[in-house]
């Protein structure tokens, strides 16, 4: 299904999910104006075709006890690509790591961290990360604090931009 495969209706379904992941598709079909069992069928489609890649909770990490969030930007010494594949797999299997995106320019990678205090996270720059093979060099950064977290994409915009080329 391609982007612009999409109708209405389908950007509607994806918005409501978005914002509200738990709803039954009783409550998605009348949010959307169709009824029950073309919204479930449509719903199936977007999953089958990769628009909606899971269901998860919104877990409030300082409430389970994980007081330490960082970035840390990772440089490698080689960029080949069997370098970089062998350091993405690397950095899937670091529990510590929640979200790893390359980048392009002077810093090769990007990491979210989450530890449960300060001595934790230490413990995996300096024995697991900094350790790692190809690693040059990091550079991390404490939060402070978060002014905003929005997950996914703001549907707003997209429909502004579909409206302009209309």
């Amino acid at each position: 299904m391609a982007n612009t495969k999409l109708d209405e209706i389908d950007r509607k379904i994806l918005a409501e999910l978005q914002a509200d992941g738990r709803m039954t598709n009783v409550e998605l079909a009348k949010r959307v104006g169709i009824s029950a069992p073309p919204c479930l069928r449509r719903v199936r489609t977007l999953e089958e075709a990769g628009y909606i890649r899971g269901y998860h909770a919104d877990v409030n990490p300082r409430e389970l006890g994980f007081e330490v969030q960082v970035f840390a930007m990772v440089r490698l010494h080689s960029q080949a690509e069997t370098d970089l594949s062998a350091f993405e797999a690397r950095c899937r299997a670091w529990p510590l790591v929640r979200e790893c995106h390359m980048l392009n320019g002077e810093i090769d990678f990007v990491l979210k961290c989450v530890a449960p205090d300060l001595s934790t996270f230490q413990s995996f720059l300096t024995g697991e990360l900094t350790a790692a093979a190809n690693v040059a060099s990091v550079k991390t950064s404490l939060v402070i604090r978060c002014a905003k977290d929005e997950p996914g994409v703001p549907f707003d915009v997209l429909e502004d931009r579909l409206a302009k080329l209309a």
